[in-house]
């Protein structure tokens, strides 16, 4: 009687592709030999990321540990960390600290709105003199590999939120940079200066911008953004900003 044990090496890849990454890993490659080489090997994976949608290009861009790429594919997901301000300003570098400085509140805020995304629960708010803040992110440590990057080009979309409060005017910029290896910039984008006028709706706004086709040599990506109340008032009457994001599409 034939059993799983007796079907075709590509078959067993097929129907172990099907199988969720966790079981895999902690099940399956643990059956038997046969099936922990093929756990273990690049082509149950391979097909998993290829059959989900991972990315679509030439073979020779694939990378080289198909496994590690799976789990930790920076493909769609948000690169910037502490992006609601969850964890005080861990991984943030603040630049600029005028006036009362940088602080976090919870949404809605004194004279605010909630953000449409119900998860995000805190922003980062600044003062009346500029505050300004940024992160750098390596793409090759969060799994991207430079022959994808200099030859694909993959999008890399940039996103951020802000908002006024109700009763105080401000102002509000980003700026994000594409740098090479040495951290010499490649591709800039600069926003234009946004200014909220006292007694606006206090509605969170989205900033984004794709850069695409930016030429080979790209190995970091710095977001940084920036703001202050435009009455000069004490406190933290400045812009607000959250759900801040960078993210590499196909």
């Amino acid at each position: 009687m034939a059993t799983i044990g007796h079907l075709h090496e590509d078959v067993l890849v097929e129907i172990l592709s099907y199988i969720p990454a966790k079981e895999l890993v902690l099940t399956c490659r643990l059956v038997c030999q046969m099936w922990k080489e093929l756990v273990d090997g690049i082509h149950v994976w391979k097909r998993k990321c290829i059959r989900e949608g991972y990315f679509k290009m030439h073979w020779e861009m694939f990378p080289d540990d198909w496994k590690k790429f799976y789990f930790y594919s920076p493909l769609k997901k948000n690169l910037l960390k502490n992006p609601c301000a969850e964890e005080d300003f861990r991984f943030w570098t603040i630049e600029v600290n005028g006036g009362d400085e940088w602080k976090i509140e919870t949404l809605p805020g004194a004279h605010g709105q909630m953000l449409s995304n119900k998860s995000v629960k805190n922003y980062f708010v600044t003062s009346y003199g500029l505050c300004r803040k940024s992160q750098t992110i390596d793409l090759v440590a969060n799994g991207l590999w430079e022959n994808l990057l200099d030859v694909w080009q993959p999008k890399i979309v940039v996103s951020d939120w802000y908002a006024a409060r109700r009763d105080c005017g401000c102002m509000y910029n980003l700026v994000v940079e594409l740098l090479s290896k040495d951290e010499t910039p490649i591709q800039r984008y600069e926003s234009e200066q946004v200014i909220i006028p006292q007694w606006s709706d206090a509605k969170w706004n989205e900033m984004t911008h794709v850069f695409k086709e930016y030429g080979p040599g790209v190995r970091y990506v710095r977001f940084s953004h920036e703001g202050r109340d435009t009455q000069f008032w004490a406190g933290w009457y400045g812009v607000r900003v959250t759900n801040s994001s960078v993210s590499i599409e196909p």
